[in-house]
């Protein structure tokens, strides 16, 4: 009894792990099996090239997205759809960048995709967001409300702070931040630390901005100095204190969340179709 429990062990850990695959690497007889089995396909977005001040490369959440998805599918049932990296992103119009400056276009483009994956049989969408709740967030957040119930399939919105936890705030020294800043800079330097020009990092807490009242106030980095929202650096917070050691564990806690959320949402229970 002892052996055959000794096997059953080996056999066990020499199992290989759950693992997903891109869709864009499939040919279609494998993507239509794939679709019909695997719980979970991840739509990713993260801009292309969007502003993160004079000391990131402006690809930071492409980056992001890259590394996060490339992760999932090494580790969970998931199936990535090819990244988009477009989208609507108003805080930082007067920059360059790639956005859709029309909020109805990028929501009509995001359900087109949507629907091009639940007609190819996708059981349910994860939208993952590499930008704030309040910014692409809210159109993405219409996409998917639509598609749940236009069509009866599960969607899940993980935005950016969704997947930043308490922990990430106890090793920050920064009095207050939020866009290339302490954080994004720790973590660019992590994924990318070649192309992080410290030597032009900056400090630019912001801190006659915040408010102290309920409600939402849409940010914006403005480049118009009459505007009370003007910006000459692009960046809200300390970009000086970041390290590639805080990025390190800043990327871990971020994946675990996404981890979680694909477990959880790998779950939700499907619509039954009757006749």
């Amino acid at each position: 009894m002892r052996y055959f429990s000794l096997l059953l062990s080996i056999a066990a850990t020499a199992l290989p792990a759950a693992q997903g695959a891109y869709l864009g690497e499939l040919t279609w007889p494998e993507a239509e099996q794939q679709l019909a089995t695997t719980p979970v396909v991840i739509i990713p977005f993260g801009a292309g090239f969007k502003e993160h001040g004079p000391h990131i490369p402006m690809n930071a959440d492409a980056v992001v997205m890259e590394y996060l998805v490339k992760q999932a599918v090494e580790h969970k049932q998931v199936l990535a759809a090819p990244p988009v990296l477009h989208g609507w992103l108003p805080a930082f119009r007067d920059y360059p960048g790639s956005e859709v400056a029309d909020a109805t276009a990028f929501i009509s483009y995001m359900t087109s995709i949507s629907e091009a994956l639940v007609r190819s049989g996708a059981q349910r969408l994860l939208y993952l967001n590499l930008s704030i709740g309040k910014a692409s967030g809210l159109p993405l957040g219409i996409v998917a409300r639509e598609i749940r119930v236009q069509h009866g399939v599960p969607t899940l919105l993980l935005n950016w702070e969704d997947m930043e936890t308490d922990e990430i705030a106890e090793f920050t020294e920064q009095a207050a931040g939020g866009h290339g800043d302490e954080i994004e800079t720790s973590i660019n330097l992590f994924l990318q630390g070649d192309k992080v020009q410290m030597d032009k990092a900056v400090k630019d807490e912001r801190l006659d901005t915040l408010k102290d009242y309920p409600g939402y106030r849409p940010g914006l980095f403005a480049r118009n100095p009459g505007d009370p929202a003007y910006s000459d650096t692009g960046i809200f917070g300390d970009a000086t204190k970041a390290t590639a050691e805080k990025g390190r564990r800043a990327m871990e806690i971020m994946q675990q969340q996404l981890f979680r959320a694909i477990d959880g949402f790998s779950q939700e229970p499907l619509v039954e179709q009757t006749e």
